[in-house]
């Protein structure tokens, strides 16, 4: 049976959509993306098999479902380690955002000109994923297509002009171009379009690498990462004293004349009051081994801290003490050097939904709340992405989720960061993909803003990322150690670092434009039909 004669059976039909789940999971299950430039072709011969009535509408959103959920729960089904609930939201959240523009596009290519529909599929597909990155409260953009890449990554450079919404683009525009040439036999525009970014990213990869002349006290750091290994699960019940003096062993593992010194996530196991940093026990501790060992470091480390307001309610996320006082309770990343004065906080603005974070209509009874150990439930969000400053030294103190998110690292970037840093305590979910994607997707960060990376993961991964991507030193799963690395520093801002998300941005424009103009040219058909 022929694939564009228009009448395929149903297992055919069954066979393309989960061919088209297949090629798109295996852009995480594995470690290429590659898979993802043709994973759209097979769903949209289905469509093309299709008439243009609605209950043939129906028919197509039925296997476009089947195909997106699938891909949704191969690529999430880790987190259910943690919460059931979890991958179930995150399968039916991810599949409403791709089927939305997938099923706008069906049913405006039976009625328009197939260019406005490959158009609206284009654009359509890339605003719900700029609207699902900017949600407030319900963003996980894990299946951004442009993330499919992060372990390709010298086949991206050119992410540092587009962001990882520019591979979404090259991913669309590769199928789109590929089922037209499957249907007329002509292949010059898919090879012209997948080969023209991959030609472009190798003369990038090669003008930005790093050359090790260059590394002079002016423009490099030196950066020690802890990861101390203590069981995400059972941390919490651990005794505190246990956790801070194994902390300071490591801490004495660690170079005197590094310039960064890195602990993981929550790493303090104590509660940091923000008005009196300096006097908590575990951070003068720290800040007297610096000051008696003569080290000039600052040492970044993930800690919970505590807002209090009084009896005036600030914002939905204040929790109400007994005495009917109102605080916030934040997961943040605190600079501790030798002068206890002077120690920064960072809290986290972009919160784990479900975790640390649920829409106010989900709050009620705590159904939807995941303890994972800690503090549980609404947290406090953070205001800004400012860089800690430190000798001369300005870097980013970003943590674990926030990594994530292209434009708002480069937030830090904008307010002066030269080097990102990432504290993470991502071993929830056990060996599985979720700790090893939110250390390849730092690796697309570096690449956005062309900034090295260094990061501490209580259980793994730790280590370094250059500005192109390469992952160098690390500290995998399950170890236990302190690895050092010296990272190049840099003061310019790339294209993307400057407009951030612009192509979401004009998607959304575009897609509206499109569907209007689709409205006001079926409505003057049947004007002129009546």
């Amino acid at each position: 049976m022929k694939l564009f004669d228009g009448n395929l059976s149903w297992r055919c039909r069954l066979t393309l959509s989960l061919l088209s789940a297949l090629l798109l999971s295996l852009g995480w299950v594995t470690v290429s993306g590659f898979t993802l430039l043709a994973a759209l072709v097979p769903l949209l011969i289905i469509s093309n098999s299709y008439g243009s009535s609605w209950r043939e509408a129906g028919k197509m959103a039925l296997w476009a479902t089947l195909t997106f959920i699938l891909w949704h729960v191969a690529c999430t089904w880790w987190v259910w380690n943690a919460a059931a609930i979890g991958t179930i939201a995150a399968s039916l959240v991810g599949t409403w955002w791709c089927l939305l523009p997938f099923m706008l596009f069906h049913i405006v290519s039976k009625r328009m000109p197939k260019g406005i529909a490959y158009i609206l599929l284009t654009t359509a597909w890339i605003a719900c994923e700029y609207i699902y990155i900017k949600a407030p409260a319900m963003s996980f953009p894990w299946l951004t297509l442009g993330n499919c890449f992060a372990f390709d990554t010298w086949a991206v450079q050119w992410y540092e002009y587009t962001g990882v919404l520019g591979g979404s683009l090259w991913v669309l525009l590769t199928n789109i171009v590929l089922f037209e040439a499957i249907r007329t036999k002509r292949w010059v525009a898919p090879a012209v379009v997948a080969a023209l970014p991959l030609i472009l990213s190798l003369v990038l990869y090669s003008a930005n690498a790093p050359k090790r002349e260059q590394y002079t006290s002016r423009t490099a750091v030196k950066i020690a990462s802890i990861q101390p290994n203590v069981e995400c699960y059972t941390k919490f019940l651990t005794s505190r004293e246990i956790l801070q003096n194994n902390l300071m062993m490591q801490l004495k593992e660690s170079p005197t004349d590094a310039d960064f010194i890195l602990m993981p996530e929550t790493s303090l196991a104590a509660t940091v009051n923000e008005r009196f940093i300096g006097a908590t026990r575990i951070v003068q501790g720290i800040s007297s081994y610096l000051k008696n060992t003569g080290s000039k470091a600052m040492v970044i480390a993930g800690t919970e801290s505590v807002m209090a307001y009084g009896t005036r309610r600030k914002s939905d996320t204040n929790r109400r003490s007994a005495n009917g006082s109102y605080y916030d309770i934040f997961n943040s990343s605190i600079g501790i050097n030798s002068n206890p004065a002077e120690q920064p906080i960072h809290n986290k603005c972009k919160l784990v939904i479900g975790v640390e974070t649920l829409p106010a209509w989900f709050r009620a009874g705590g159904i939807f709340e995941v303890d994972l150990g800690g503090t549980a439930g609404q947290l406090g969000i953070g205001k800004s992405a400012e860089p800690f400053s430190h000798n001369g030294i300005k870097i980013a103190p970003a943590i674990c989720y926030e990594g994530l998110y292209g434009d708002f690292m480069g937030e830090f970037v904008r307010n002066g960061a030269q080097i990102f840093s990432v504290v993470s305590n991502d071993g929830w979910w056990g060996d599985t993909p979720g700790y090893k994607y939110l250390f390849a997707y730092c690796r697309l960060r570096a690449i956005e803003h062309r900034r090295d990376v260094a990061r501490s993961a209580n259980t793994g991964i730790s280590g370094f990322i250059n500005s192109r991507g390469d992952a160098l030193q690390t500290l995998d799963w399950d170890k236990k150690g302190v690895i050092v690395e010296q990272l190049r520093l840099n003061d310019k801002m790339t294209f993307y670092t400057r407009h951030g998300d612009y192509l979401g941005r004009l998607s959304l424009y575009v897609a509206l434009l499109c569907l209007l103009y689709t409205v006001a040219i079926l409505s003057k058909k049947k004007f002129y039909l009546d």
